[in-house]
């Protein structure tokens, strides 16, 4: 049995072919199935059987496509109510791949029809968890439904801690999630690989022999998660369309220029240090690039259906399309160009500075008493913060931007990631902003003041 990973670091999640030389299993493909295609043709497998561990939260999911274009069966919780054909699976059934012994476990929790499947071949195993037991953690239980968060949280719980008695210690887990999505919960831990007796020995919910105590930790420790995860249920119970992976013909100065004028949303893929210096006035940051979580913010801020253009290089401009794609929003309009300045002649451009934590401390120390806008996450902010910044978390921005003083605002967050996507939204409602590109951690060494809500 070999078991290739395609990864997708852009949302947190991975996917799996496991096959034995000849045919092969896709385990929770992603919307570009390419990807698989691709792998399945390196290792000279033929792709029989597609399977879902379940109803994804935080992408449209490839399988329906990839099961139609390989002729493969289509493995899913025939409990699942989709509008398409699938050969529904349910706890116990064993389904032959080639070689290989597929074994399904439900694993109720993260979703209420979850399963696992175990993979094995002789004497070894490969247990693909998709959002039940994760490398240190568990997947999240509140994305169904608020009322049902408890249930599931107490059959994630169980369901984890029955699935490592149907398997070895040896057995190799191959989690979805888990590695920066925001369908995980918990202290996940940070590791490349693991196997069922290093997750009894690490993991929470393997340690943890109070059920309540569990419960009630994993439940406080819930964050907010992206807004576009209410519309990949829908998506993916409907079926999604093949996609479009190739950038539609690049959008011309006058259709630039409306869409401006407009209100429309305009995206800026570059660099956030090269956007404040120089972009077209109207337009939003959203930099594009390896280890950003661009699809996961553009996703959760802007709102769902908005028309919505994406302006950056001819490189830049496609990963994006493929990014969007993944999360369901098909084919935005495109305009290409290293310089978006350039792109529409006369169009009035911007620019706002950019700081440190040194030049705040200068202000703070002149009693020019700077107004901070702190835009982390409510987690981040109640652990530490700067004393008398406000905070507005990046998501809610837009829905709380009229009580935003209309002051010039010193924008941070953890990195300047996150900060130089409010700065630009907030200059494009016409607020005054300074965007603090710096790592927060190194604010208290600064000499800034920083203070807690968690003390005491």
């Amino acid at each position: 049995m070999e078991v290739v990973t395609i990864g997708t670091p852009q949302l947190g999640d991975r996917s799996y072919l496991v096959h034995d030389g000849d045919v092969a299993l896709v385990v929770d493909p992603q919307r570009d199935i390419d990807r698989v295609q691709a792998a399945a043709r390196e290792a000279g497998v033929r792709i029989t059987h597609v399977a879902e561990t379940h109803v994804h939260n935080d992408y449209v999911t490839g399988g329906v496509q990839l099961a139609r274009e390989s002729g493969a069966s289509y493995l899913m919780n025939g409990a699942d109510d989709v509008a398409f054909d699938r050969e529904p699976v349910t706890d116990g059934d064993e389904i032959p791949v080639g070689s290989l012994t597929v074994r399904v476990v439900a694993a109720p929790g993260h979703t209420h029809n979850h399963v696992c499947y175990v993979v094995s071949s002789g004497d070894e195993q490969a247990v693909f968890s998709g959002g039940s037991l994760l490398y240190g953690s568990v997947g999240r239980t509140d994305l169904v439904d608020p009322d049902d968060t408890d249930q599931l949280t107490r059959a994630q719980y169980n369901s984890v801690r029955r699935l490592v008695t149907e398997v070895s210690d040896q057995a190799v887990l191959y989690p979805t999630h888990g590695f920066g999505s925001f369908c995980s919960s918990g202290p996940a831990t940070v590791v490349d690989s693991a196997t069922i007796g290093d997750q009894r020995r690490d993991n929470h919910a393997l340690t943890d022999d109070d059920e309540d105590h569990f419960v009630g930790t994993l439940v406080a420790g819930l964050s907010a998660y992206p807004a576009y995860y209410a519309h990949m249920g829908e998506l993916n119970r409907k079926g999604a369309d093949a996609v479009h992976l190739s950038p539609p013909e690049s959008l011309d100065s006058s259709e630039l220029r409306s869409r401006l004028r407009d209100g429309q949303w305009v995206v800026d893929l570059r660099n956030r240090v090269v956007f404040a210096d120089d972009h077209l006035k109207g337009t939003v940051s959203f930099e594009y690039g390896d280890g950003t979580s661009f699809t996961t913010f553009l996703g959760w801020i802007l709102p769902w259906g908005d028309p919505l253009a994406v302006v950056g290089s001819r490189d830049e401009v496609e990963a994006a399309v493929r990014d969007l794609a993944r999360i369901g929003i098909d084919q935005p309009c495109v305009a290409v160009g290293d310089r978006p300045e350039q792109l529409v002649e006369g169009h009035p451009t911007q620019s706002y500075p950019r700081a440190g934590w040194s030049e705040l401390l200068e202000e703070q120390r002149a009693d020019r008493e700077p107004m901070v806008l702190d835009v982390r996450g409510d987690d981040e902010y109640a652990t530490a913060h700067l004393d008398g910044a406000l905070h507005v978390p990046l998501h809610s921005l837009l829905e709380r931007m009229k009580k935003v003083p209309h002051t010039r605002l010193w924008v941070h967050c953890g990195s300047g990631y996150r900060a130089g996507i409010a700065a630009s939204i907030l200059q494009r409602a016409g607020h005054d902003v300074v965007h603090v590109d710096a790592d927060w951690p190194d604010a208290a060494d600064a000499g800034l003041p920083v203070v807690s809500d968690l003390s005491g």
